[in-house]
């Protein structure tokens, strides 16, 4: 009897649980990996795992990301072809670099393209921002989730730059990517493509003369260490674009969509800001570690360079440029 009776609770316990258990679904958690080619102590870096974490939390453990900084899964080149090749899923990537794969969205890097920050807002906020990614979209598949404001980039150098003539002849490290060349050949310059992650290396080495980024930039990178000026040129504006894979954002829901892009898109605007109120901030900070920083007149270099935003050597059309003039 006793024996009956402890068969009978046993029956019991693993009915109840099989009924209660087939109303339980279990998590499945996807796995997806963010590359860029940025140091850790950079905003950018630091928006990006943010942007992890809260992806996490707002799906409830249904992905995770995993943040590689540091040039660590490749350069930019070798990353926005990794979404291609589908060994990342999603990166940062400057609009030069994509520029590749759809010309007209290099305008968002045009020399001299900006007037201010509050211009590059606007656009980030634009028809035309968003028919560049639609348009890089059509020929990629990858979807643009929102822009981020990279900073104004500025030549550091071991001689004072005041002038185009100052730039004739400059060994000067630029990205890979052909919009970054336009600038310092139109003044004269020779223009070296060098891997983000190889520059301090090559000004240390004298491989180059000169290199230019943003502020920020130069700090997180040590550029200072291995220079002596620091040239405001800010010749260009970068603008970094946050892309997921195209077939992962096919497969995503119309929420997670959505959550994706409330996400990412918070995280753009927080680390633009945060590098904007860098670039107030580090000039003294510079000069405080023994660099002498050179307020430049960029007129000269300015008119150098505008009349060749036209014509067929640039990637945009010549509406693409007046929507972005005309952009208040």
């Amino acid at each position: 009897m006793r024996k009956f009776t402890l068969l009978a609770v046993v029956l019991i316990v693993v009915v109840t649980g099989l009924v209660f258990g087939a109303g339980r679904t279990e998590v499945t958690t996807r796995e997806l990996s963010f590359a860029h080619v940025y140091e850790p102590d950079l905003a950018y870096h630091r928006e990006a795992v943010w942007a992890a974490q809260e992806i996490e939390r707002r799906t409830d453990g249904r992905f995770t990301v995993q943040v590689y900084p540091a040039s660590q899964l490749g350069s930019e080149s070798e990353i926005a072809e990794g979404l291609g090749l589908g060994t990342v899923d999603m990166i940062y990537a400057g609009a030069a670099f994509l520029s590749g794969s759809y010309g007209p969205i290099a305008i968002a890097e045009a020399p001299f393209i900006y007037r201010d920050f509050d211009h590059w807002l606007a656009f980030a906020d634009s028809d035309l921002m968003g028919d560049l990614a639609a348009g890089y979209r059509e020929a990629t598949g990858h979807h643009i989730i929102s822009p981020t404001y990279y900073g104004a980039r500025h030549i550091t150098s071991n001689k004072p730059i005041r002038t185009p003539a100052d730039m004739r002849g400059l060994t000067i490290r630029v990205p890979d990517a052909p919009l970054y060349l336009l600038f310092p050949r139109a003044v004269g310059a020779s223009p070296t493509p060098v891997a983000f992650a190889e520059v301090y290396l090559a000004l240390q080495q004298g491989v180059v003369e000169a290199q230019e980024n943003p502020l920020p930039t130069i700090r997180g990178m040590a550029f200072f260490e291995v220079q002596d000026y620091i040239n405001l040129t800010g010749h260009m504006v970068n603008t970094l674009m946050t892309i997921v894979r195209g077939d992962l954002w096919e497969e995503l829901s119309a929420a997670d969509r959505a959550i994706f892009d409330e996400v990412f898109s918070e995280a753009a605007i927080r680390s633009s800001q945060a590098i904007y109120q860098e670039e107030q901030e580090l000039g003294e900070w510079f000069e405080a570690q023994g660099l002498t920083v050179l307020e430049v007149d960029r007129r000269p270099f300015m008119d150098i360079v505008e009349p060749l935003l036209s014509g067929p050597q640039v990637p945009w059309t010549e509406e693409h440029l007046q929507r972005m003039q005309a952009i208040r």
